[in-house]
């Protein structure tokens, strides 16, 4: 059912609306405008911009090739099909770390350009002078924390994040830093649910999971692989809503078959 138009807008202070009241939020990517018309109709809370959009869009292995001018593309794609969900749109790889004045020029672009109502950067204690600049002009930021993507040469690895207790107390401080620097909200990712709890409980703002437990106050996934599209990619915490895969892979087969047998177009389906 359509709650587009029937439902007030989501802000930032509604998603802690939400946390106070232990409402889940529920949270998507989209990339492209006719996707995210549908995201939003069907009732997701926050939709994601997401330097994903390199993998699943683009093709490419890890998050880092995509630049600014390619998210401002899919960002403003992306809110002229929403008419009620927050947007969040990544700052892509490059365009804040170390460097907080690059940060602020990075995300007054992509708010100028897009119209989009959020940045989201990753990481903690290490940006976190980007973070405050970009608050410190009124634009609203989500924080990531755990496995970030776009540290993976650092990492070398996707594996689970903060299983040992130096990393879990780390990633337990910078989320209260991104609190204090003004986050409204950050996602934790892929790290072990009972530290993701603590982080929830600790925090007055919302945290999103993405394989981080229950207990988080929302939890996000990649359209793409939540619907089925991606076929090649099947982690612990991802759920098939769908299998668009196969759907789609039947459908052009048909179609194909069709046309070659010029069955299709018939007559009445031509003028």
């Amino acid at each position: 059912m359509s709650v587009a138009g029937s439902v007030r807008a989501v802000t930032t202070l509604r998603l802690t609306e939400m946390k106070q009241r232990g409402e889940k939020i529920a949270m998507l990517t989209s990339y492209d405008y006719s996707t995210a018309k549908i995201v939003d109709a069907a009732g997701v809370d926050v939709i994601l911009v997401g330097d994903s959009a390199a993998n699943v869009m683009a093709g490419y292995e890890t998050t880092l090739p995509i630049t600014l001018d390619m998210m401002i593309y899919h960002a403003r794609s992306v809110v002229r099909g929403v008419n009620r969900a927050l947007v969040v749109v990544d700052l892509p790889f490059g365009t804040y770390q170390g460097n907080s004045k690059v940060a602020l020029d990075s995300a007054i672009r992509i708010m100028k350009e897009t119209e989009a109502d959020s940045v989201k950067i990753e990481g903690g204690e290490e940006i976190i002078e980007s973070v405050q600049r970009i608050i410190s002009a009124g634009i609203p930021v989500m924080g990531h924390l755990g496995l970030t993507p776009q540290s993976i040469h650092k990492f070398g690895t996707y594996n689970v994040r903060a299983k040992e207790e130096a990393e879990a107390e780390k990633l337990v401080r910078d989320a209260h830093l991104l609190q204090e620097a003004g986050c409204f909200a950050i996602v934790l990712e892929k790290i072990p649910a009972a530290l993701a709890e603590r982080v929830s409980k600790e925090l007055t703002i919302p945290t999103i999971g993405i394989g981080a437990g229950g207990a988080t106050d929302g939890q996000v996934l990649v359209v793409h692989d939540m619907l089925g599209i991606t076929n090649d990619f099947s982690p612990r915490f991802l759920r098939r809503y769908a299998d668009l895969h196969g759907v789609m892979s039947e459908a052009i087969s048909h179609y194909v078959s069709d046309v070659k047998s010029q069955d299709f177009p018939n007559e009445k389906e031509q003028y």
